[in-house]
């Protein structure tokens, strides 16, 4: 096994600007998610997503998976997903959540807590309209999360939603939605030399964010 332990990357970057991240966050997200893609990090979008699940010793343990950011819409982070996936299941028994972006090729990464909350149906017909046919039919032959036999009743599930919707458009299933994220803490990470990263903290204050620094 490769010596992780001797791995270094030292890293360097522009220092954070507290009066303008205090001033518009978002567009400070918006921002750093255009330099992600300027610099080719790959999928720019991905993002880790943290839930809690209830175990079956009835404890409460967190989750993390990677899906796409879809949006920014009034200060809201939106993605998609299957409602009855493990995921979808957590996000509606427990809408406190986190999200998480790195973009290596700049040395920079996000974290935001906040809530979650369903977006409208005709907001997910809509996206789900503008996804490839072979994603829509995806979703239509898999049960998320749920264990399956074997990799071919899989592929047949997906040849049987072919058969299905065959010569026609793959309507929007209806267990399948859009969820929106409310930031009510957002925090930037700037890599810098000798693990002296730089770190701002905002925290939702009524219309405005309070910003402090933290310490790498």
């Amino acid at each position: 096994m490769h010596d992780i332990s001797a791995d270094r990357t030292d890293y360097s970057g522009d220092l954070l600007d507290e009066e303008a991240v205090a001033a518009d966050p978002l567009g400070v997200f918006a921002r750093w998610l255009e330099d992600a893609y300027g610099a080719g990090n790959p999928e720019p979008t991905a993002m880790q997503l943290a839930t809690l699940a209830e175990d079956d010793d009835g404890l409460l343990r967190p989750r993390v998976r990677t899906v796409l950011l879809k949006g920014v819409n009034e200060g809201r982070f939106e993605f998609y997903t299957n409602g009855e996936s493990a995921k979808g299941r957590e996000l509606a028994a427990h809408p406190q959540v986190a999200l998480h972006w790195y973009w290596p090729a700049i040395s920079r990464a996000i974290r935001v807590e906040g809530r979650a909350a369903p977006l409208p149906r005709d907001r997910a017909e809509a996206y789900f309209a503008t996804r490839p046919r072979g994603s829509q039919l995806g979703a239509w032959a898999s049960a998320q999360s749920r264990p399956i036999p074997s990799r071919e009743d899989l592929l047949g599930a997906y040849a049987a939603a072919e058969r299905r919707f065959a010569g026609g458009e793959v309507p929007c299933p209806p267990y399948w939605g859009g969820w929106s994220v409310t930031p009510e803490r957002i925090e930037f990470w700037q890599g810098e030399p000798s693990r002296l990263h730089d770190r701002l903290e905002c925290r939702a204050a009524g219309a405005s964010w309070a910003v402090r620094r933290l310490a790498p």
